[in-house]
């Protein structure tokens, strides 16, 4: 069982994840191997060998207590993918097929850094839902920069 790093999100709005950043400026690498340790340890004591995604909250003391498990892929699982090279689909696919991860040769190699927005259509002032159009889009460019658009609809 491995751990693949963290995930940092505490940029929201109604429970809404705005940023997604990783590894976390938060987390050292020494507190990043050891809330892995502790991660995999529990899993590992409850028999809980299938893919899973982990939540916790840390206080301004560095303090971490857990919130939640899910089971399912997250939507911000590309931030991971780019930072461990690990393509979490596939590995779903082949542990639910059965199979085991790719081999890598020992633990994951977090390198580099990856930041995931999501953009929200709202009211500029208010922040509050609202339906627009999309008359003009540039996408960010550069090494490194992915832009994962969805399709778009014209009426």
């Amino acid at each position: 069982m491995i751990h693949l790093g963290e995930r940092e999100c505490s940029i929201q709005r109604r429970h809404q994840k705005l940023i997604e950043e990783s590894p976390s400026p938060g987390i050292d690498a020494k507190r990043r191997k050891e809330l892995g340790a502790r991660v995999v340890k529990a899993l590992e004591e409850y028999r809980l060998h299938q893919r899973r995604h982990v939540e916790f909250l840390m206080d301004q003391a560095g303090e971490i207590y857990f919130i939640e498990m899910n089971t399912r892929i997250q939507v911000e699982h590309p931030v991971t993918e780019l930072i461990t090279n690990v393509d979490l689909i596939k590995a779903q696919i082949r542990i639910a097929s059965g199979e085991k991860m790719e081999d890598r040769g020992g633990e994951i190699v977090f390198s580099g850094h990856a930041i995931e927005c999501r953009i929200n259509a709202e009211d500029p002032i208010t922040f509050v839902p609202s339906a627009g159009r999309i008359t003009t889009f540039q996408a960010p460019e550069g090494t490194g920069v992915r832009v994962i658009r969805p399709p778009m609809r014209t009426a």
